[in-house]
């Protein structure tokens, strides 16, 4: 596009020439550009965008780069459009070479994504404005993103920009920092991302970590569900971390306090308690006496009597009741008796059949006194 002497009134359509607004019409624009005519520019010539009214682009006064478009007798159409489109190219393809990132404006929400100016109509498809679905677009009407464009065809006057490619880019860039910064035993707080059958991801500062369903609580977890909900802000200690394959394994049981926290306050050694039988092994039964707190009845103390195996005497799901012997909290190990309990209540028994014994003889005693005494007399 040429560059035309104002002063050589033998304007060719394709001329490129500068003129100032004079007069702001519904549909056109009256532009003084040192022709014997004032030249037109049609609304449909001001910008690459829809606009509603001339006023959206220009105002009286303004000088403007035109081009030639259309000589009629002595009526002179000009374009704004043409020279915006032929400036914008230049800036795009370098844009578009070094995968720069600029800021355009949200002019319009149309179906299927939203139209932006750069210099002319940029298009973001629905599926390149965010990382995540987005249902409803209008919020997005005059906002400001951050984009790249990914597509550029100046014959089909394409040009295809992404939000998401940015936003992909600085998630990808915070995500490799915070697997950097995170190390094994580190307490961090997070937030609930999505929930799975096997256990739930957890978004740690750019990361997601995964706690995994036997590490969301002391207790048994049938469903992630029940403990936690998508939102939900969580204290969790990292267990390990795969860098190569961005992996992070954590644990919310970990930070929890324990069955076995204050164990001690509750059950001393000497106490009677009462428990079920989760597991016989060889060497003796397991037995359950809180929520997830198991004591061990060692075979040498199931019974007052020899035993060589321990289901000779008791069975899974069985309700016992045994004498703590000694409790360790920081070991989560409890020693337990049947046969310490069951000889102190045989001795007790013993003691009362003494005592039983010793008072029926006494009465024996009187009541032959009295039957000799009576039989004396």
């Amino acid at each position: 596009m040429s560059e035309v002497n104002q002063e050589n009134l033998n304007v060719q359509v394709g001329d490129r020439v500068t003129g100032v607004v004079v007069k702001i019409e519904d549909k056109h624009v009256l532009v003084d550009f040192g022709y014997k005519t004032e030249g037109i520019i049609p609304i449909s010539e001001l910008s690459n965008l829809h606009i509603e009214t001339p006023n959206d682009v220009v105002k009286v006064g303004d000088e403007l780069s035109l081009s030639i478009k259309k000589i009629e007798d002595d009526e002179v159409i000009l374009s704004k459009k043409l020279v915006d489109r032929e400036l914008a190219w230049g800036d795009l393809e370098a844009k578009f070479q070094s995968g720069e990132v600029f800021d355009v404006q949200v002019k319009e929400v149309v179906k299927g994504g939203l139209v932006a100016d750069v210099g002319l109509r940029g298009f973001i498809p629905a599926s390149l404005v965010e990382a995540h679905y987005v249902d409803d677009f209008s919020d997005y009407q005059d906002k400001v993103l951050s984009v790249k464009i990914v597509e550029l065809d100046q014959e089909q006057n394409r040009v295809i920009l992404s939000h998401r490619a940015v936003v992909e880019e600085e998630l990808a860039t915070q995500k490799a920092k915070a697997i950097q910064s995170i190390e094994p035993g580190q307490v961090i707080e997070g937030t609930v991302q999505r929930i799975a059958d096997f256990g739930v991801f957890v978004d740690i500062g750019g990361v997601d970590g995964l706690v995994h369903i036997s590490q969301l609580s002391h207790e048994h977890v049938t469903n992630p569900s029940q403990v936690v909900s998508e939102g939900d802000k969580i204290t969790v200690e990292v267990l390990s971390i795969d860098r190569d394959n961005e992996r992070i394994a954590l644990s919310r049981k970990k930070v929890l306090p324990g069955p076995w926290a204050n164990i001690e306050e509750s059950i001393k050694p000497g106490q009677v308690v009462e428990g079920t039988v989760k597991r016989l092994v060889n060497f003796g039964a397991f037995v359950e006496v809180l929520p997830n707190v198991e004591g061990l009845i060692h075979i040498s103390q199931i019974a007052n009597r020899h035993i060589g195996n321990p289901n000779e005497v008791l069975e899974v799901g069985q309700t016992v009741k045994a004498k703590v012997l000694d409790i360790n909290a920081k070991e989560e190990r409890m020693s337990l008796s049947i046969r310490e309990l069951e000889a102190e209540e045989e001795a007790k028994d013993y003691k009362q059949y003494q005592k039983d014994e010793e008072t029926s003889s006494f009465q024996f005693g009187d009541l032959i006194g009295d039957k000799l005494n009576k039989f004396k007399q």
